[in-house]
């Protein structure tokens, strides 16, 4: 049986994963926590054999953990991932958004002391490129300056359509819902 503590934010997710792995024969959740300053002593009392953690609840507390963590990280924001390994700690790191299979295949895979390791995220984590076209990033930035889509289209000699393709697709690109969003992301992530 694999013990297994949850150390994720938001009740929800954090639930939802818990019935997933609940329906698993070799997987028992041990504890479920939605805190950071939490996890020390939920890894102390349940002793599970695996945390899955997401990384904005440990990112500055990595270190104080004693077990294999399989770090669920947003793509997005997954800059400084690097501090949740150190020599002699088992980490696996998946993105935030993968079927729950995938995390039932990385606990049981962390068990064993295998490598979990998502390509794309260790490419986001190590500040690859942006995703962005250079004209994808040029309405981009116009748009964060406040501009409208007429003025932006004026300013590219873009139609006002391509103008909304261009931000349909930055949105996409960015997981974002709304512009703001999407400037935000990708100022965070470096993009602009």
């Amino acid at each position: 049986m694999i013990r297994t503590l949850l150390a994720l934010d938001g009740a929800l997710v954090r639930g939802a994963l818990s019935l997933v792995l609940a329906a698993e024969e070799d997987i028992h959740v041990v504890a479920e926590v939605g805190r950071g300053d939490a996890v020390g002593q939920a890894v102390r009392v349940g002793r599970p054999d695996v945390a899955v953690v997401d990384f904005e609840l440990i990112a500055g507390d990595a270190a104080a953990h004693r077990c294999p963590l399989l770090v669920l990280a947003d793509p997005r924001r997954a800059r400084g991932l690097y501090r949740v390994f150190f020599p002699g700690r088992t980490v696996g790191i998946l993105a935030s958004d993968v079927a729950p299979h995938r995390v039932v295949d990385g606990i049981r895979r962390l068990a064993r002391r295998e490598s979990v390791v998502d390509a794309e995220l260790v490419l986001a984590a190590l500040g690859a490129d942006s995703p962005l076209t250079e004209r994808e990033t040029e309405v981009l930035r116009l748009t964060a300056a406040g501009a409208p889509v007429a003025e932006v289209a004026g300013s590219l000699r873009l139609s006002h359509g391509t103008v909304r393709n261009h931000l349909g697709r930055i949105a996409r690109k960015t997981g974002a819902r709304t512009r703001v969003e999407a400037v935000r992301v990708a100022r965070e992530s470096g993009w602009i």
